[in-house]
């Protein structure tokens, strides 16, 4: 009889341990979602969101400038110019070191052909195209003019599928958008603390958003700029890998509970 008892006590030890593998297991499965409180926001508070910010021009960044005329020979020169590789670019791959465009000196300026000099630091890119039109009508006949960042990039670091420097044609670049390029965060990456680093005028600024909440819709941060940096760091627990070896463990509490139950149904 005490032999049954002790059997069944070591059962119920086990159960015990394997209800609280599968506590830790879905615990951790909370942290994986996005947005996990959404279905609780109201319109109101969406309303509230970051407004995006166009990006200005700064030195050393790459602008791509082509001039449209009623002869398309006309801008011929500018637009061969703007095709000439410039060193500090980079592509998706982050492989290359070249773009294409007019860089933009220390002075804040870009040099155009039969146009000249042009100060076009502190800018969007509608202002520095409005400007560089004004003064390519003085040269061309009604001129049309195509200018955009060759090297908008954001960078993409960490605990993610893909990490890489990303060239994006787009200046309206959120958190989102960069971590989808990035291939989105591994199993092992942080949601809820995820930081950018941003440079501003010569400041390192920082933040930390949480992908579990919808709250980085009202975050600043929310929309990248320029030379952004995105790191994910790993989380703690090593969701993966702790949940492989869980799996492990369930399969060993498993033969175990099936070895005890077989043991007690020889006591009766």
């Amino acid at each position: 009889m005490n032999k049954k008892y002790n059997v069944i006590r070591g059962l119920s030890l086990v159960m015990i341990l394997f209800s609280t593998v599968l506590v830790s297991s879905c615990v951790s499965s909370k942290k994986i979602a996005y947005f996990q409180d959404i279905q609780a926001i109201n319109q109101a508070k969406l309303d509230n969101a970051a407004a995006f910010v166009e990006p200005t021009i700064q030195p050393d960044d790459i602008l791509s400038v082509n001039i449209f005329t009623l002869n398309p020979q006309s801008g011929a020169i500018v637009n061969q110019a703007a095709n000439t590789p410039t060193l500090g670019g980079n592509s998706n791959s982050s492989l290359s070191t070249q773009s294409t465009g007019f860089l933009v000196d220390k002075n804040g300026e870009i040099e155009l052909s039969l146009i000249g000099k042009l100060k076009v630091a502190g800018l969007t890119t509608y202002q520095a195209r409005e400007l560089i039109r004004d003064k390519a009508a003085e040269v061309y006949k009604q001129p049309n003019v195509q200018l955009r960042f060759a090297n908008f990039k954001v960078s993409v670091l960490g605990e993610v599928n893909a990490p890489s420097a990303y060239t994006l044609p787009n200046e309206k670049v959120s958190i989102l958008d960069a971590l989808s390029l990035a291939g989105d965060l591994t199993i092992y990456g942080k949601r809820d603390n995820v930081l950018i680093v941003r440079d501003n005028n010569g400041k390192k600024e920082f933040a930390r958003l949480n992908l579990n909440s919808s709250d980085i819709f009202n975050s600043p941060f929310y929309y990248l700029k320029q030379n952004d940096v995105v790191y994910v760091e790993p989380n703690k627990r090593k969701v993966s890998a702790s949940n492989s070896a869980q799996i492990q463990t369930i399969g060993v509490l498993a033969s175990v509970v099936s070895v005890i139950v077989l043991a007690i149904s020889s006591f009766k």
